[in-house]
């Protein structure tokens, strides 16, 4: 099986937006989980409603695929988990390197999602030396003086970074020196990287924050709620009925005067 640093696929990924390229996955997610139950074809706004989208973007993603379905059938799904799958990239081996194995490495390294999907954890290190020899997911532990020389003998391009902030940058670059150009990052950091090297970033910190965000301002509204605010359509009549007492023409003259001819009759709220 080729390798991910000596076959790179033949694919038309370049002309791929990038929004459609981070919704592949979601799409063939919910394709596997269709196979799995032997479902042969699948309409446009099933699969959209499964992966979480509309069906006007599903079809306008998989025009750049080439797939337009079949009108009153839907698409193939086994064909649609192939095509997917290829411009991915999954139709090949990918050997990956994990580095820092405290518990978020050690998790990362028992995801059974990898190998099924065209990952291969090639090697596991750490910096600390009673680390090394340790078995992982029945995988040893290897010490970071050898990375250099493990990327090289696994032909790795994807390196994943689960290790403390402090020294994820330092571990970047060895990465980069050694020939990785595609990161995964879970540190809590920020990696500066050259040109060519591509980088995602996963802060689970981050996520919870802005659940938080969310939480909080339903709390706010729900706490405007019952301290009497004015429901939203209540709040539309009462500025409607304002404006159209300002637009409203004066009796006793003509609009905007008031039986004096000078004062309006009805002055704005």
């Amino acid at each position: 099986m080729a390798t991910g640093r000596t076959h790179r696929p033949a694919t038309r990924s370049r002309g791929i937006p990038e929004a459609t390229v981070a919704r592949l996955p979601l799409y063939l997610r919910a394709l596997n989980a269709l196979s799995e139950r032997s479902v042969p074809t699948v309409s446009s706004e099933e699969l959209a409603a499964a992966a979480g989208v509309n069906s006007a973007k599903l079809r306008k993603d998989f025009s750049y695929l080439g797939s337009y379905g079949t009108r009153g059938v839907g698409y193939d799904v086994e064909y649609l988990v192939y095509q997917i799958s290829r411009e991915l990239g999954l139709t090949q081996d990918w050997p990956v390197v994990i580095i820092g194995i405290g518990n978020l490495g050690a998790a990362l390294a028992n995801y059974g999602g990898f190998a099924s999907r065209g990952f291969r954890v090639a090697a596991l290190i750490d910096a600390d030396p009673a680390m090394a020899g340790k078995p992982v997911a029945g995988i040893p532990v290897q010490h970071t003086d050898d990375l250099e020389k493990i990327i090289k003998d696994n032909g790795v391009s994807i390196g994943v970074i689960a290790t403390p902030a402090g020294a994820a940058q330092q571990v970047c670059d060895r990465l980069v020196a050694a020939g990785v150009t595609s990161i995964l990052n879970f540190a809590p950091t920020v990696l500066s990287v050259p040109d060519g090297v591509d980088v995602r970033k996963v802060d689970l910190s981050i996520e919870l924050q802005i659940l938080a965000f969310h939480e909080q301002r339903k709390a706010g509204e729900e706490s405007a709620a019952g301290d009497g605010a004015l429901p939203a359509a209540a709040a539309r009549a009462d500025r409607e009925n304002r404006e159209s007492g300002e637009n409203r023409e004066p009796r006793g003259g003509a609009a905007g005067q008031g039986p004096d001819g000078d004062v309006p009759a009805v002055m704005p709220a």
